[in-house]
């Protein structure tokens, strides 16, 4: 009789298990072997007010400290990622931002010369995408503008970074079926069921979690319900990033990846591993190595 009692409470605690496990119900998650795992920062910035405390030397230090092998960078103004990228290109993946000047996310649409900007920094510099920049309304008006971006991505055969909501992501896939987009910060705002929604529509579509890592992560112990759905059909499009878009991002950066390594833990190593660094270098054309920078 105990023994059949026992039987029955560990077949109870495996369906437990099971029902709690994040992706891949069959493997165990990676757990404390995450901090072993480099990363690929894909939302990082550069900004003019970082350069000061945070010259370039000290940029790539901290990526050391923090595992991360390489970074997607986009700055305001773009001479911030160039900076970056002509002291470590071997770490440094440039896009371009189109804010510079008075241009900035609420009127960039609207600034004159935007066009010959976006197509000059192009043509003299290595950009692998064009972004990240906001869309918080779409305005008609701007269109012919919008019209330019999607085909210089597609001519160039680079993603867009865009931070907006939904609708913005389907009218530049209605420009451009064959587009690649990342999505920064999945949506933002968006709820997981919309987000993974918009990944099972559009094929080409990656997004980065930046600022989504406390939804994702939940109570702490496994993941949030929602986007554990969204991991288990998806893991092959999302990416991690920290957006360091103010000093305060900079002045937590190693914080900021131990909270994504946080929820990497929960998963699978191979799950785990694509999401931290090798989905965002395969769709950069990147050779990263499978240990942590400065591992022995």
């Amino acid at each position: 009789m105990v023994a059949q009692v026992s039987r029955h409470l560990m077949a109870v605690a495996a369906a437990l298990w099971l029902a709690a496990a994040p992706v891949g119900a069959d493997e165990p998650p990676i757990g404390a072997a995450i901090e072993g795992v480099p990363v690929f920062d894909a939302h990082m910035h550069y900004k003019q007010d970082a350069w000061g405390p945070y010259p370039v030397k000290t940029v790539i230090e901290l990526m050391d400290k923090s595992g991360v092998a390489m970074a997607l960078v986009s700055s305001t103004p773009d001479d911030g990622t160039i900076r970056l990228w002509e002291y470590a290109p071997e770490r440094i993946v440039p896009e371009l931002r189109p804010y510079h000047g008075a241009a900035g996310s609420s009127n960039w649409t609207q600034a004159q010369g935007m066009e010959a900007y976006l197509a000059d920094r192009l043509a003299r510099y290595p950009h692998q995408g064009i972004g990240e920049f906001h869309i918080h309304r779409l305005d008609m008006e701007d269109r012919p503008l919008l019209v330019v971006v999607a085909a210089l991505a597609k001519a160039r055969g680079v993603p867009l970074h865009i931070h907006s909501g939904a609708e913005p992501v389907r009218f530049f896939f209605g420009l451009e079926p064959a587009l690649t987009i990342v999505w920064a910060h999945a949506g933002m705002s968006e709820p997981a069921e919309a987000v993974g929604q918009m990944l099972d529509t559009y094929a080409t579509l990656y997004a980065d979690t930046s600022f989504r890592e406390r939804d994702i992560l939940g109570d702490g112990s496994q993941l949030n319900p929602a986007w554990k759905a969204v991991i288990e059909r998806h893991a092959d499009r999302l990416m991690v990033g920290t957006d360091t878009w103010i000093n305060a991002q900079w002045d937590d950066y190693e914080g900021l990846i131990a909270l994504n390594r946080r929820w990497l833990a929960l998963l699978p190593r191979e799950t785990a591993e694509k999401i931290a660094y090798r989905n965002a270098a395969r769709l950069f054309g990147r050779e990263i190595p499978p240990r942590r920078p400065g591992a022995e």
